[in-house]
Order: structure tokens, then sequence, then C-alpha cells
């Protein structure tokens, strides 16, 4: 198949174009600045553009593009690039594939559990409703910008992503580092859920979204039961053999932090329903298979 890809370059795009290859699919990575390889073609979601012959030929849009909600503070001017990196980029891509005389099969759209908002103990599902806060209001308008492809018709699903156990980056990325040095630990109270997923398990997921026709609307891509953090916390001090005695206190974390804070500390007890219902096959359920599979063989 021949598969268009955003957002190529980031921990899970690049997963993504390395997994697709590897199989003989075809993968066409969307830039921002002039194509300058074969496999490249130029998008400009601030402009609305998307070269078309990039599009030429695709069953599939991979669209996971978006500017990372841990980069930076939060001031009002990232917000708006968090917000406009995701909302006008989907729209621009939705607008391009609905235009196409023959539009691919399926487009998925990069999501997040962060739809949910902080849902304390309360388990959710792809059928609960959306939260309330900056991360959760703009996955709403991050799906809502996805319209014009399925109005067109074209099979649209949202991979709501929990956090990725990963060493190349993410959050993950940041703690291994921490954990190895003997510096993890809990933060907060460790009581908010953290649905997790691991970085092999997660490009099954969007592999398995693009194959399976009956797939569409939100998925939560984390693994079968999130734990707490300060389980998660147990859980990487085992497997690292280190110490995890230094909790971050919340009023840290928001000076640090500021308003992301609030975002660390909230809690989604997200359950991958659709997955499972779908005959999706974890290979990393667990927290501490997913630590393992992300360090290196030896």
């Amino acid at each position: 198949m021949r598969i268009a890809v955003t957002g190529s370059t980031g921990l899970i795009g690049s997963a993504l174009v390395r997994s697709l290859r590897a199989d003989g699919h075809e993968v066409v990575r969307f830039v921002r600045r002039a194509a300058a390889a074969a496999d490249e073609a130029r998008w400009d979601p601030a402009r609305g553009y998307v070269d078309p012959d990039g599009l030429a030929g695709c069953g599939a849009v991979v669209h996971l593009a978006g500017a990372g909600v841990g980069d930076h503070r939060w001031t009002p001017a990232y917000k708006k690039e968090i917000r406009d990196s995701r909302v006008l980029g989907t729209s621009t891509m939705a607008r391009a594939l609905a235009a196409l005389a023959q539009p691919p099969q399926v487009f998925v759209v990069g999501s997040a559990v962060g739809y949910y908002g902080d849902a304390g103990d309360r388990v959710v599902d792809e059928g609960s409703p959306a939260g309330h806060g900056f991360l959760a209001e703009v996955c709403v308008e991050w799906e809502a910008a996805a319209e014009p492809a399925r109005a067109a018709g074209i099979r649209t699903a949202f991979a709501r992503t929990g956090l990725v156990v990963a060493r190349e980056g993410g959050a993950w990325g940041r703690m291994f580092p921490l954990f190895r040095a003997g510096l993890g630990g809990r933060l907060g109270n460790g009581r908010q859920y953290w649905p997790y997923i691991s970085l092999r398990d997660h490009i099954a997921a969007l592999r398995h979204i693009i194959d399976t026709p009956g797939i569409e609307g939100p998925v939560n891509l984390t693994a079968p039961e999130p734990l707490t953090n300060r389980q998660v916390t147990a859980a990487m001090a085992r497997v690292l053999h280190r110490p995890a005695v230094l909790p971050v206190p919340a009023v840290a974390l928001r000076i640090v932090l500021g308003e992301f804070a609030s975002d660390v500390l909230g809690s989604q007890r997200a359950r991958p329903t659709r997955l499972l219902e779908s005959g999706f096959v974890f290979r990393d359920p667990g927290v501490e298979q997913a630590i393992r599979a992300a360090l290196p063989r030896t």
C-alpha cells in the first residue's frame, strides 16, 4: 500500500515509517519545507496547502503532526501553537483528502486520552464524554477538524494516545535517565491513573486500525489496565533496579511546569475497549513488559 504520514520525524511517526517500510509499504512523508527526497511531499497547514501529488494513490493517511505538549511552558503563545498545529493541520489535510478524485480508504488522526480530562478513579473508554481543561478542549476541536474527510466517505479514526513507553522520546524518555540515576519518584500523591502503552504496541495498534475496515471514530491506544503513577513508579524501580524514594510534590510541579502540571497530575483511567473488541492482541499488556520492551536488547 502507498501510505502518507505527517509528523514522520517524531517518536511515533518515525517508528511507524520504519515498521511500514519493513513490510514493503511505500511511505510518503509530508514535510513543511520544500521536498528534498523522493519519498517527501510538501504541505503548509498554516496556508491550507497540501501537495496533491503526494496523496495520489494513497490507500491510507496517518496524520500525527503537532507541537509537543510538554516541550515548553504553557504561555498563551505556546498554547495557541499547540492548538493551531493540531486543528489547522487536521483541517488542512481533511479538506485535501475530501477534494481528491480517488481518496484513501482510511484517515487515521492522532489524538490523545487528554480528551477525557481529569477523570479521577472513573473508568473511561471511547464512549465516555469529553472532560474539561485546555487539552480536553483541544482534543475536541482536533477531532472535529477531520469532519470534511469523514463527510466525504473516508473511514476516519482518532488514535487517542496514552503515555508511550519509549527511551527515545516523550514523557517516558525523560523518566528513564532519572530512574537510572536513582532520582525517580512518584508525582504528587501518585494516585492519578496513567494510561500507558509500549511503543511497539502503539505502532501495531495504528497498523491494526489501518487494516481493520470496521474501526472508525475514537480508539484508545492504551494498555488494557491503566495503573496509578505510584504503581508505575514502583515498576520502573523494580525493572531498573533503582530506588524510587524521591517524590515530586505537586507544588514543585506547578512551579516548574505551570498550567501543564494540572495535566501531569490529572488522571485518565482509560481502557482500549475498541481495540480489544476488534481482536487486537497486546504484546506488552503489563507495565513491566512495556518497560522491558523499551530497554536495549542485550
